[in-house]
């Protein structure tokens, strides 16, 4: 099993229903300042079940969902099939939007599950959707130096704030012996340096930046914005 079958099953990434709730609010909140206009095109690449997708469609012109899971991919369909402006794309649904079309694309939570070729060749394909002066967010990205306790301290303190503490402690008892704790050691997470992604980003056409705070409850991880060069 790899990270994509991983998304693909049945797991318990999420301690209970309010943590994913919260999760997924909060997310969108922060996503949301990062939205230029109402008119905008915005695609949320490896958007997982994007509960809270619908505030942030009213924020755009239309909001575009990708997810490498097709069961992902199902449950979204069922989910916004009423909304007018959310469109969920298929495995193949990326080739239906325009070239320099988008003026935003948001790949949250999803480079340390890729590996470098996988990375570089979704940045081929952003550089070529993205507008002239559309933008590009790489957010909740791994720092090499941050370990999997920080993780846990990082959700323990959102717990306690979210009011599922109890839950948590009990989630991270699963995670132990769960699928993901046993890829996270056998496949690993990739991480980047700051320097190593500007470099990266420079290489396929983009300049980068740091972003100050992180998308999502973890400040440890790190958000990075880019624009085509």
């Amino acid at each position: 099993m790899g990270w994509r079958e991983f998304w693909n099953s049945e797991h318990s990434i999420y301690v209970n229903q309010r943590h994913k709730a919260l999760h997924y609010d909060r997310i969108a909140r922060d996503l949301a300042a990062y939205i230029p206009s109402p008119e905008a095109a915005v695609l949320d690449y490896g958007c997982g079940e994007a509960l809270s997708a619908a505030s942030l469609a009213e924020k755009c012109g239309t909001l575009y969902l990708y997810d490498a899971a097709a069961n992902v991919r199902e449950k979204l369909r069922g989910r916004f099939a009423s909304y007018r402006n959310i469109v969920i794309l298929s495995s193949d649904g990326l080739d239906s939007i325009g070239e320099a079309s988008l003026d935003l694309i948001i790949a949250n939570s999803l480079l340390q599950y890729l590996q470098h070729i996988e990375f570089e060749d979704l940045l081929d394909l952003w550089h070529r959707k993205l507008k002239p002066d559309g933008r590009l967010v790489l957010a909740d990205v791994l720092p090499p130096d941050l370990d999997a306790i920080a993780d846990v301290k990082a959700l323990l303190d959102f717990a306690w704030r979210g009011g599922f503490l109890i839950a948590a402690l009990g989630g991270l008892g699963r995670t132990f012996f769960s699928d993901y704790r046993r890829l996270r050691n056998e496949v690993g997470l990739t991480r980047y340096a700051p320097e190593d992604l500007f470099t990266l980003l420079a290489a396929h056409g983009f300049t980068g930046e740091q972003s100050a705070q992180n998308i999502g409850h973890n400040q440890l991880r790190t958000t990075f914005t880019a624009r085509k060069t």
